[in-house]
């Protein structure tokens, strides 16, 4: 599978680590009220898509960087390749 580096062009997955659900950005606040039931299902409760999913891989043999990547689980047809620090800043934004 090649992964389209915004920056570096194709690059082969086999430099990069595949970390999960992108949903791991949205880390809940520890101080918030509910914040033990929160970070239960923050770490143990994932989806399994089939189809279109948003995932955090981390190129771990290039320029170590975050990146989500939208990818369809069936045919492995990357859409979308965006840095994780932009996504986490956008959805600060929207906020």
């Amino acid at each position: 599978m090649l992964i389209p580096h915004p920056l570096l062009g194709l690059r082969d997955a086999q430099e990069f680590t595949y970390l999960g659900d992108a949903s791991l950005l949205n880390r809940p606040d520890g101080m918030a009220e509910g914040a033990a039931e929160a970070f239960h299902d923050y770490l143990y409760l994932r989806d399994n898509p089939a189809g279109e999913h948003r995932e955090l891989w981390f190129h771990e043999q290039g320029d170590r960087s975050w990146l989500v990547v939208t990818r369809n689980t069936l045919t492995h047809e990357i859409t979308q390749v965006e840095f994780a620090a932009d996504v986490a800043r956008q959805k600060g934004a929207d906020q």
